[in-house]
């Protein structure tokens, strides 16, 4: 293996935009909104930025493939600037794009930006119905629900789990999701809700209820990366580094095989074990202190446990009801709400959830600050339906951690 990417690349600053239904705001402002936060915390000007990478999932811009709309609304230098999207794995995506390019030498100091507007076009996430036409079957089986919620009999199928507990496990998720939301000035959703609520629900998809199901937001996140050297040149003290970056796509196994039952994300399970060596990391469920998992799902972060290796096998339900991914357990979840409560704009939620492991590692992180700041954080970021979809993994420290 190459020797990687760990402690090379330094994150100097990072900013996010409130998430939410933003209708008073355009693309432009939600990119200056999160681009100014991270500018300030940087303590550098637009001028010394070297390259700039912009993530748009949905392409709310309406540019095609160019970043052109983040150098305009950033009024940037005229450098490079690369628009990228991986499904909903875009924001690591551009952040990747920017680490990779300060690690390689070829820029001192660079930015990512996730951005994505979708309120306004009505996006739902669900599939429009038809009259019992093939259309309407396909439309069903195609759905964000429809899919995961095969994710979630497969899992169920395959370890023996009872129905009834792995939907209060999944309902607990939930509840754990919406009271980290309530303590979070730019969440999207900030109410609490309770177990009977979620059992009682309406069905989406069984076994998905409305509130297994996150929903999507206007929002944007940045990130300002550099050299640990150029950091600390800048009077940066206590720095975040980089230890790890791992993307792994499918490659039709999962459809076309019968090896893979349904039950697990087999990129993830890739992504974590290049993600884990690069970062040194031999036991995750003792080494990590935080994680942000792509819960678009209940049932998505339950399962993911089990694929990054921090839950054994058929074991994440009882781990959930155990509260070892509460807030106050012994290796917190979505401590800032997640997709389902911080929000999810598609194309910036990779950088927004290393924007909540930075803030944590920096005890930055106000009311929902861990009291012992965590020394080293995942985030993991899907894009795709079970079967067919890109996974990657982040990890971030402190220098030296």
């Amino acid at each position: 293996m190459a020797s990687g990417i760990r402690d090379k690349v330094a994150i100097l600053g990072m900013g996010c935009a409130r998430f939410g239904e933003r209708w008073d705001a355009e693309p432009d402002d939600l990119m200056l909104e999160a681009y100014q936060e991270a500018l300030a915390d940087a303590g550098v000007e637009t001028a010394q930025l070297d390259a700039a990478w912009l993530s748009v999932a949905f392409d709310p811009l309406n540019v095609g493939p160019s970043g052109i709309p983040l150098s305009v609304a950033l009024r940037l230098p005229n450098i490079p600037v690369t628009k990228v999207e991986n499904y909903c794995a875009s924001g690591t995506e551009a952040f990747r794009g920017a680490v990779y390019a300060v690690a390689s030498g070829a820029c001192d100091i660079a930015l990512a930006m996730g951005v994505e507007k979708l309120k306004d076009t009505g996006y739902g996430g669900l599939p429009v119905r038809t009259r019992g036409t093939l259309a309407d079957m396909a439309g069903v089986v195609g759905s964000a629900p429809g899919n995961f919620a095969q994710l979630a009999s497969a899992y169920r199928a395959r370890h023996g789990v009872d129905k009834g507990d792995l939907k209060r496990a999944m309902a607990h998720v939930s509840v754990k999701s919406h009271a980290n939301g309530l303590k979070n000035d730019k969440a999207h959703l900030r109410k609490a809700i309770d177990i009977d609520t979620v059992l009682n629900a309406p069905m989406i998809a069984e076994p998905l209820g409305l509130y297994d199901c996150c929903g999507v937001s206007d929002g944007a996140a940045c990130a300002i990366v550099t050299t640990p050297e150029i950091a600390r040149a800048l009077g940066k003290s206590d720095i975040v580094t980089v230890k790890a970056l791992a993307i792994a796509a499918s490659n039709g196994w999962e459809l076309q095989g019968s090896g893979w039952d349904g039950s697990y994300f087999h990129t993830t399970r890739t992504a974590a074990t290049r993600a884990y060596q690069e970062a040194g990391v031999s036991d995750p469920r003792r080494q990590l202190s935080l994680t942000e998992v792509h819960d678009c799902f209940s049932v998505t972060e339950l399962v993911t446990m089990e694929d990054l290796f921090i839950s054994k096998e058929g074991e994440a339900v009882r781990d959930v009801m155990d509260g070892v991914f509460d807030s106050d357990g012994a290796l917190p979840c979505q401590i800032d709400g997640g997709l389902k409560c911080f929000g999810h704009p598609v194309g910036a939620s990779g950088i927004r959830m290393i924007y909540e492991n930075y803030l944590q590692l920096l005890g930055r992180a106000g009311s929902r600050q861990r009291a012992t700041p965590p020394s080293l954080a995942l985030s993991h970021n899907l894009g795709g339906a079970p079967n067919l979809n890109v996974s990657a993994i982040s990890i971030v420290g402190l220098m030296g951690a």
